[in-house]
């Protein structure tokens, strides 16, 4: 998580949402990491955890990331909660929860819906209030 953080902090440099993420092979050694991205690249799909997921594969040489863990510090939205099922990630970790677009229990439960073919574990809090600090402050600055 601390390697996330540290990609959530890269992201104010840009003017975007401090969010990162990690992915992790099944040893347990980050392959990949991304930031949000979404102001810098002027991209949509530029979430943290897409641009790890992205990078990951591309590292990997395959889009299939079994045994990976995928770790970012706020709890991902409904299209990072999907890319993380369609890459077949064994595991996400997140810090913060995000009542307001959370799709791993908050607002939906995408990861854990049986119509689709692959289900990875959950594992919510990790370093919670560093990363809901993060973006509070983040968030504070900006009204």
């Amino acid at each position: 998580m601390g390697v996330a953080l540290d990609e959530a902090r890269a992201a104010l440099a840009t003017g975007d949402v401090p969010i990162g993420a990690v992915v992790l092979d099944p040893s347990g050694t980050p392959v990949a990491r991304g930031r949000n991205v979404r102001e810098a690249d002027h991209d949509p799909t530029g979430h943290a955890e897409v641009v790890a997921l992205r990078a990951a594969a591309a590292a990997r040489g395959g889009w299939r990331l079994d045994g990976h863990t995928l770790v970012v510090t706020v709890e991902p939205c409904t299209m990072c909660a999907g890319a993380a099922v369609l890459s077949r990630v064994e595991r996400v970790v997140f810090g913060a929860w995000d009542p307001k677009a959370g799709a791993l229990g908050s607002l939906w439960d995408v990861v854990r819906d049986r119509r689709l073919n692959h289900r990875p574990e959950v594992r919510a809090g990790v370093r919670e209030a560093e990363a809901a600090a993060l973006l509070g402050d983040f968030f504070a600055q900006q009204r």
